[in-house]
């Protein structure tokens, strides 16, 4: 029992955080201008195709298995993952500053928060009930794998492999992110 227990070492808490970062990302898109805002959006696509990895691989599977109703949640949470990467689609093809990428934008924005909320009653928070400590635990494990892969914030000096992982169409993002998932697990 050395070992630390540091707050949130299960998957429930991992994943509410990543959508705290994912709200903060959104903000900033909106609040910015410019290049800041051409990069602020890169950086949401990144924290996004991190964290819709982790959900496709780690949680849905497990929800699937062990919630009563679990067919049906994780397949309206696809639904709605579905629907953002098309919109997402969208706007990597709109100039930043213009209206239609602002409007569309909102509706993204609306739609992600509504999405997070959802997920964090009907599948986090009944895994974390049905689920024991050490499982969630691990799975934790594994939903960190995934954030290792992509860094979003990379350090200057230091791009690797791994921090190209997250160039180019969001759509790339998250096929590269599950192949280097699946490498390493």
């Amino acid at each position: 029992m050395g070992m630390m227990i540091r707050n949130g070492t299960d998957v429930v808490t991992f994943l509410h955080e990543q959508h705290q970062d994912i709200e903060a990302a959104m903000r900033l898109v909106v609040t910015t201008h410019g290049v800041d805002r051409a990069g602020a959006f890169v950086a949401l696509r990144r924290l996004l195709a991190v964290h819709e990895t982790a959900e496709e691989e780690i949680v849905h599977p497990a929800a699937r298995r062990a919630l009563g109703n679990g067919e049906l949640i994780v397949s309206a949470h696809l639904h709605e993952e579905k629907m953002a990467k098309e919109v997402l689609a969208e706007l990597e093809k709109l100039d930043p500053e213009s209206t239609a990428f602002e409007t569309r934008f909102a509706a993204l924005q609306a739609a992600v928060l509504v999405h997070a909320q959802s997920e964090e009653k009907s599948e986090f928070q009944a895994l974390a009930a049905v689920l024991d400590a050490k499982r969630l635990e691990r799975m934790r494990k594994a939903a960190e794998i995934a954030e290792s892969l992509a860094p979003t914030r990379p350090h200057p000096g230091l791009e690797s492999a791994t921090a190209n992982v997250l160039v180019g169409p969001f759509a790339a993002m998250i096929d590269r992110t599950r192949d280097a998932l699946a490498r390493k697990s």
